[in-house]
């Protein structure tokens, strides 16, 4: 936390008495985000389905002396992000920053998608956005507004091969992103997506290890030549982007999609 601390004060970026709600922070970006909007003065929720992962980011929070909670919720399903905002507002009294985070990858060629596969893919990373922006909407309207993060991926610029069914799911982000920046913008919500490139953590481990199971160093080393940085992002890049965007820093944007991706999407 000290790192973040050091590293955004050129922004002066400061979220003290603001309340910032994080899905899928038991881990990767979800969790080092956590970390920075906490060492940024934020008091952050701190949301997951693994109970135990998300009470051990909560309890390096406070160690740093911050302020944070674990709420339990599967953003799939409307009842758990109902309750998960209510106890928000129950705990801190206001909803500023909500980054919906939360997702799952899907690797496989379209003639061998199953629909149980497809089902899980968009309950969690196209409905579980809806879902929770449809609830955390109303709880930012009653301070006056707020900033909405949404996670895409480069995978909602572009196709790739063997990707069908994730590549559609974050196109959707991209979608949605566009139509509720335009929704809310009289309301005084901004709306916007961050699409990460390959990130250094274990999402793109398990895709390396599902596309090559036997040598998955192998496509860690395709896909870094195709990048003009020549390497991963990392979860610290990728929460400095989501606390931009979450600041008064970036108040002239949304409905954005904001690449992050060491130049991937750029050629």
């Amino acid at each position: 936390i000290t790192h973040y601390t050091n590293s955004t004060k050129y922004m002066n970026i400061t979220f003290a008495n603001k309340v910032v709600l994080i899905t899928g922070a038991t881990s990767g970006i979800g969790k080092v985000s956590a970390l920075a909007f906490a060492a940024s003065g934020a008091k952050v929720v701190v949301s997951g389905r693994r109970q135990s992962e998300g009470e051990a980011v909560v309890a390096e929070i406070k160690a740093a002396g911050g302020d944070a909670t674990f709420i339990r919720a599967d953003v799939a399903k409307e009842s758990d992000v109902a309750a998960l905002i209510a106890a928000t507002m129950s705990t801190y009294g206001r909803l500023d920053v909500a980054f919906n985070n939360a997702g799952v990858e899907s690797i496989g060629q379209a003639t061998e998608v199953i629909e149980s596969d497809y089902r899980r893919v968009f309950d969690i990373n196209v409905w579980g956005v809806l879902n929770s922006m449809k609830h955390e909407i109303p709880a930012m309207l009653k301070t006056g507004g707020g900033a909405i993060i949404n996670t895409s991926s480069i995978a909602g610029h572009v196709g790739m091969p063997g990707a069908a069914v994730y590549i559609a799911s974050k196109h959707a982000v991209c979608g949605m992103v566009k139509s509720a920046a335009l929704e809310l913008a009289p309301s005084g919500i901004r709306v916007n997506a961050i699409a990460p490139g390959p990130i250094d953590n274990r999402m793109v481990q398990s895709i390396e290890t599902q596309l090559s199971p036997d040598d998955p160093g192998l496509v860690s080393e395709g896909l870094k030549a195709q990048i003009p940085l020549k390497r991963y992002g990392t979860n610290e890049e990728v929460a400095r982007m989501a606390l931009f965007l979450a600041c008064e820093d970036s108040a002239y944007c949304t409905g954005g999609i904001f690449s992050i991706d060491g130049g991937y999407t750029a050629g």
